[in-house]
């Protein structure tokens, strides 16, 4: 798995080449068996192989020309109503209870819940060997960019006002091989033992 993680990389030109949908749903599978808190599963995929869905998308990530040339998109969608869907009223403690925060902390916790999944479909994407690159600048209700747009695509995405587009993952061939090395910040830099600056 160590490997996997190390080869992967964001890959922003593709091939002209088709994913097979089975490929497809075993990356959406491992998605949908991501770790999820209380197994509320705060999230919904939408997966796009228009044209048509990929310019629209292109357009509310600013233009960003490799969402409109992946082979395929995956649309990650927050939905902060599944808190209440999963029947956990009965906790009453707002640390373990994100339907208790507000919706600052409501909303914050169901962005977080989706950090899995998507981690997962990409190092499952690699792992097919179909190359991925995480779309995060885009107009949704916390960024507050390209409103008209945004509002287009949530109406034609079947979103409701409780589902917030979080993030799109752009999957494909990779059109040319480039090694490059993955630079991360020195292990010590980034990992302590027990107080922050003691070496593990």
């Amino acid at each position: 798995m160590l490997d996997l993680i190390k080869s992967r990389k964001s890959v922003r030109k593709y091939a002209s080449k088709h994913i097979p949908d089975e490929d497809l749903r075993k990356i959406l599978e491992a998605g949908r068996l991501a770790p999820s808190w209380m197994n509320v599963q705060s999230w919904k995929f939408i997966l796009i192989k228009s044209q048509e869905n990929k310019d629209l998308l292109s357009e509310l990530s600013v233009g960003q020309s490799h969402v409109k040339n992946a082979d395929a998109l995956i649309v990650c969608v927050a939905d902060t109503s599944a808190w209440e869907e999963a029947k956990i009223t009965h906790i009453s403690k707002p640390a373990l209870n994100p339907a208790l925060q507000g919706e600052n902390g409501l909303l914050i916790r169901t962005m977080e819940q989706l950090v899995y999944p998507i981690s997962y479909m990409m190092l499952e994407a690699e792992s097919l060997g179909v190359k991925s690159c995480i779309i995060g600048a885009l107009g949704n209700e916390i960024t507050q960019v390209l409103p008209e747009v945004y509002a287009k695509v949530k109406e034609k995405l079947g979103l409701n006002k409780n589902q917030i587009l979080s993030t799109i993952i752009t999957l494909g061939y990779e059109a040319e091989h480039t090694e490059t090395s993955k630079i991360r910040k020195d292990f010590n830099s980034v990992v302590s033992l027990e107080k922050l600056g003691n070496n593990f």
